[in-house]
Formats: structure tokens, C-alpha cells, sequence
């Protein structure tokens, strides 16, 4: 399948908020679970994490990427600077780190491969902004949760190693850009 990826920012907000609202999609978290810090999970409700997401963008904070296709937005990957998550547990060893979180793609789009080429473009998108290491923290295919994290064979085959677990699902994987 021929998508388009763009990174998401105030001019494609938009499009951003259609993917999340849209039938299935994570407008319940709206990729803040990660992302949330002591105050803002105070108020831990959908449209306060709506709120929060939209002023990161606003400001500029990379957050992640919107994968297009014929111009409708179809799937995201939440990607950006490890130091703006919290709790992911990764390898502090590590030394410019950006974090691939989570992926949401519209039920219609899956099992087409979508993960792997959002794997390929954040790989891309995270060199450019200076990352060395990209790391990501997905879980085995049969985990009953955390399964928007990915799944480890994906990430294996896109040139990923294991360093260790975070709890008892996730598995920290690196990669060197």
C-alpha cells in the first residue's frame, strides 16, 4: 500500500484529531499516557489529554507522525525525544534517544504492513532530528496488553535489539541510526 508520512504539527492538527476521533481510534488517551506529567495526570480525562496533546503541538514538540493514504489520514506512530515520555524504562546508557511509543492505524489498513514502514519513516524522521538511538518498547504477539507498542518480531526484523524489560510485558529495544 502507497501512504504519504508527515510529522504532525499545528497545520495538520486537523487530520491529526479526524485519526483519533475516528471509529476505533485512541481518543480516549489521545497518546498522553506516556506523555503526562504529575499535574496533567491530575486531570486525567479525554478532553483534557486532548487539550494537552493539541499545546505540545502548538508549541512545537514533536510528537509523532500521521501516515496518509489518498490524502486521509490512516495511521499514526507516537515518536519523539525520549525526555519528553516519562516511565518508559529504557536503557539510560543511551545517549540521544528518541522513543517509539505506540501506533494506532484504522482497522481497515491493518495487517498490510503499515507497522514496519511507520518503523522505516520514524527511523528516517528521528536521524534527521539528530537522534543516534532509536528505542522502542514493544511486547510478545500472545500479551494481553500493550499491544499498541508493537509487537517484538516487527521490530526484530526492522534491525532491533533487545537490551532488557520494562515490567513484565514490555521489552526495551534499540536501534542504532
Amino acid at each position: 500500500m502507497k501512504i504519504s508520512v508527515k510529522p504532525v504539527g499545528p497545520k495538520n492538527w486537523e487530520d491529526f484529531e479526524a485519526l483519533f476521533e475516528s471509529k476505533g481510534g485512541p481518543r480516549y488517551c489521545w497518546c498522553m499516557v506516556w506523555r503526562a506529567t504529575k499535574e496533567e495526570q491530575r486531570h486525567n480525562t479525554a478532553p483534557n489529554k486532548k487539550k494537552y496533546i493539541h499545546q505540545r503541538i502548538s508549541d512545537g514538540t514533536p510528537v509523532g507522525l500521521l501516515a496518509y493514504h489518498e490524502q486521509a489520514p490512516v495511521a499514526w506512530c507516537s515518536i519523539a525525544p525520549r525526555e519528553t515520555y516519562l516511565r518508559l524504562g529504557g536503557d539510560d546508557s543511551l545517549e540521544k534517544v528518541w522513543s517509539l511509543a505506540c501506533f494506532f492505524i484504522k482497522k481497515e489498513f491493518r495487517s498490510q504492513g503499515m507497522v514496519s514502514q511507520l518503523i522505516g519513516y520514524a527511523k528516517k524522521y528521528a536521524k534527521k532530528h539528530g537522534a543516534r538511538h532509536l528505542e522502542a518498547y514493544p511486547v510478545d504477539t500472545d500479551s494481553p496488553s500493550y499491544r499498541f507498542m508493537g509487537f517484538v518480531p516487527t521490530f526484530e526484523k526492522a534491525g532491533f535489539a533487545e537490551v532488557k524489560k520494562a515490567g513484565t510485558r514490555r521489552h526495551v529495544m534499540t536501534c542504532k541510526l
